[in-house]
């Protein structure tokens, strides 16, 4: 069956479900899961469904906005992987930044069942953790519609307030040689001032990320102290482990 055909079908049970498992949409369409997995993350990209820990959901279900929700499930699978090691990270009781990138974002269902307190500049984030064991501090600030993330002055003076055992980020790119960098200059200061805050500071990205540069170089690589990332990565970490960070891709 091709892959407009296989679309059409998980479409129709999204639509009529509101969500769906892996597991149960390969049984239907008597296809394997590597591949419903793959449909799936290729789905997301475009923007038809909202790719969940384990399955799928309709867009209208989901709080966050379809443009943030698109973003999520770029790289879905890579990204699941990366939050389950960082999820191996956090202890009970431990006292967190999330920042309001998406890949920072996934890493909510894998907390949800932890006695930990979140501080976040991210709506989605705290949608996604809302009624669970975790306790929230949200930010206060301007909000960004389109990021639907708090950013400014003031956000940068209320996580001045908070100490944190770990900060868990994410960067538009980083390398060994130039640090890290990002596409825009509020979401630089978000990103600085909850790694001043943390007693350890770990940035989550893919390994597409690894080596890029962007438009606006905000920190040296020591601002970081663990890097996770993805298994793809094994032949463009040597460089972040000469620099002094821990490396966990797999």
């Amino acid at each position: 069956m091709s892959y407009q055909s296989r679309k059409q079908i998980i479409l129709k049970i999204v639509e009529e479900k509101g969500e769906a498992e892996v597991k149960e949409l390969a049984q239907l369409i008597d296809t394997s899961e590597i591949t419903i997995r793959r449909d799936l993350g290729q789905m997301a990209a475009d923007g038809l469904i909202y790719r969940t820990h384990g399955g799928a959901m309709k867009l209208s279900l989901v709080n966050p906005p379809v443009s943030f929700a698109q973003k999520s499930g770029v790289n879905a699978e890579k990204k699941e992987h990366i939050c389950r090691l960082a999820a191996a990270e956090i202890n009970d009781g431990d006292v967190i930044f999330m920042d309001c990138g998406s890949t920072v974002f996934r890493l909510c269902p894998f907390i949800k069942n932890k006695k930990i307190k979140v501080i976040t500049n991210s709506l989605p984030v705290v949608y996604e953790l809302m009624n669970t064991e975790v306790s929230i501090n949200l930010i206060g600030g301007e909000l960004d519609n389109e990021r639907q993330a708090v950013h400014g002055i003031i956000a940068t003076q209320h996580i001045q307030r908070y100490r944190a055992n770990k900060a868990f980020l994410g960067v538009d790119g980083i390398s060994a040689e130039n640090g890290l960098s990002a596409g825009s200059e509020k979401e630089a200061e978000m990103t600085k001032a909850m790694a001043a805050q943390a007693h350890v500071t770990y940035v989550l990205c893919d390994s597409s990320k690894l080596g890029r540069n962007q438009y606006l170089t905000f920190a040296p690589l020591q601002l970081v102290d663990v890097l996770v990332t993805d298994e793809q990565a094994e032949d463009k970490i040597d460089g972040f482990k000469n620099a002094g960070l821990r490396v966990l891709n797999q």
